[in-house]
């Protein structure tokens, strides 16, 4: 469906938007079952599989667990707090092996590729999205080129080698997620390559909207308030079209939660954009975006082409859901992260700990009560856990500059395979 005018258009099997649209909109799955149905028989994340847009089931999945927060709860006084945890803590039934929720993007990304695909999937990350698909294609054999700015490689750690399925470009030092993504788009103009997609598919939306379907299955029933980091705010408008669904079935409430999301100081594009009460994305330079991803600790909110402004996107969950935006500085992210370890008994990212950090902000502000039904995504965590068991960091395939020809990129990605 095409959410600017709710037109409906077929799937031609990896239709990212409406070649129709006057407008820039994301389109958006309908599902023919309008109920949620978690299906016990599959395991991981394909228990959520009749509201995910997939052909198939791949091996090594988990779904995110979400549990009653007794300990960051009681700290803010609030008697409702819902924990949604990706990442890995076997304690609480949490096995994410790279510690992050990208793996639900992944792993419904992947499945929804036909068994046979003759053409390479070509993925543009910031870090956690490239490790997810790194692992998903390397466990269920897809061929995949990820594009990674270089200084960002330092993360991307694995438990054990990866096969040679997957391969991964650096831009060069001093670039940007910005950079990785022109990789990408040049490698994609040949035919033997195609784009993921990013924001725009729909299985990755729906793959990272299974944390409010998590959710919604321990709470029973749709919260009050969602908190979450963002770098380019898909998993935000993924729990808001879920949200939407949920409502539908009508069996868990009516209401619209109210969507409250984050940013690491000082890169704070959509925020200001937000505060601004404007729907364009304020001016911020190449130069300004590479130099405030520099500093900011949460590295993958550093998106500086989110889907924010286009029909569907961020703006339109946020002004839909009355909800709010806030930023969160680097003392302040350490804090949380310590606190939350402290209070929950595991570690968790920068990213998620903006989420906390915002979290506090809103029970400061009032906008949050003591009784009100509260969801956190808690985006990732649990690496100090998974690290424990041995681990090794990926080194770059190639590294390549985005202003060479695309003739010669894809001359050298070739040369891969």
């Amino acid at each position: 469906m095409n959410v600017a005018d709710g037109h409906t258009l077929s799937d031609s099997g990896w239709t990212l938007a409406d070649p129709e649209s006057p407008t820039p909109s994301l389109v958006r799955a309908v599902y023919a079952d309008k109920q949620f149905k978690p299906c016990g028989e599959n395991d991981g994340l394909f228990r959520y599989a009749n509201w995910l847009p997939v052909k198939r089931i791949l091996k090594n999945s988990s779904a995110p667990v979400t549990y009653h927060s007794k300990g960051l709860g009681k700290k803010l006084g609030l008697d409702n707090l819902y924990i949604t945890f990706s990442g890995y803590n076997p304690k609480i039934g949490a096995n994410m092996r790279t510690c992050s929720f990208k793996e639900t993007e992944a792993f419904s990304v992947c499945a929804r590729l036909p068994e046979k695909n003759k053409q390479t999937l070509v993925v543009q990350s910031a870090g956690n999205t490239a490790r997810a698909f790194a692992q998903v294609c390397s466990d269920n054999d897809i061929p995949i080129v990820i594009c990674v700015p270089a200084d960002n490689f330092r993360d991307l750690w694995f438990r054990k080698k990866l096969k040679s399925c997957v391969k991964m470009i650096a831009s060069p030092a001093g670039s940007d997620y910005f950079d990785a993504i022109a990789l990408g788009d040049k490698i994609c103009q040949d035919s033997k390559y195609f784009a993921e997609g990013g924001a725009k598919n729909v299985a990755r939306r729906d793959g990272m909207g299974t944390t409010v379907l998590s959710a919604v299955e321990t709470i029973g029933r749709i919260p009050d308030a969602y908190f979450q980091a963002v770098g380019s705010g898909t998993g935000a408008i993924a729990a808001w079209e879920n949200n939407l669904r949920l409502i539908a079935d009508g069996r868990f409430g009516k209401n619209k939660m109210k969507i409250f999301v984050s940013q690491n100081s000082p890169f704070t594009l959509m925020y200001d954009s937000w505060k601004a009460q404007s729907r364009a994305l304020v001016d911020y330079t190449p130069e300004q975006s590479r130099r405030d991803a520099e500093v900011i600790l949460a590295k993958v909110l550093s998106n500086r082409k989110p889907p924010y402004s286009l029909a569907g996107g961020l703006y339109d969950a946020l002004m839909d859901t009355g909800g709010d935006f806030f930023k969160c500085s680097n003392d302040d992210i350490v804090k949380c992260m310590l606190q939350f370890r402290n209070l929950e008994g595991y570690d968790i990212f920068p990213a998620a700990a903006t989420a906390v950090c915002s979290l506090m902000q809103a029970v400061e502000q009032g906008l949050v009560g003591k009784e009100d039904v509260i969801m956190i995504n808690v985006t990732g965590g649990g690496s100090l856990a998974a690290q424990s068991r041995g681990y090794f960091v990926k080194e770059p395939d190639l590294v390549l500059s985005p202003d060479l020809p695309s003739e010669e990129i894809i001359k050298q990605v070739d040369a891969l395979f």
